[in-house]
């Protein structure tokens, strides 16, 4: 089982910058994917980036992150970014950090936007004002 827990969500300006934190338990004998979404009141949940722990460079963005949002990891810590830029009230929203557990095996393999994912933190509220 993996357990994540996200942090960094704050209440900023239109312009500013944040950037969350997922700690997360790493799989001994397998790899994750890793993701975050976000999901804005009465909206469904969405992507905002995924990444497999397998291999390097496998970061896929989706629609919210617009070029202004970036992901990343540091493994001695455990821990996933998402690193905000130049935030509009419609990122406001509750960001969430997600995984799932992929064979070891696997090491080509990417972790795409539509994914479904077994694993999910508490999520962490980020409100934009204008």
């Amino acid at each position: 089982q993996v357990q994540l827990s996200e942090s960094g969500g704050a209440s900023v300006q239109a312009g500013g910058s944040l950037r969350l934190s997922c700690d997360f338990t790493p799989s001994d004998n397998n790899k994750l994917c890793l993701a975050w979404f976000r999901q804005v009141a009465g909206k469904e949940r969405e992507a905002v980036a995924t990444q497999y722990t397998g291999r390097e460079k496998t970061t896929l963005y989706g629609r919210p992150a617009r070029g202004r949002f970036t992901s990343s990891r540091d493994s001695t810590k455990n821990t996933l970014y998402l690193q905000m830029e130049n935030l509009e009230p419609e990122d406001t929203a509750v960001y969430y950090c997600a995984a799932d557990v992929i064979p070891k095996a696997w090491t080509t393999y990417t972790c795409g936007l539509t994914r479904k994912y077994d694993y999910w933190g508490q999520g962490t509220q980020v409100t934009v004002s204008s």
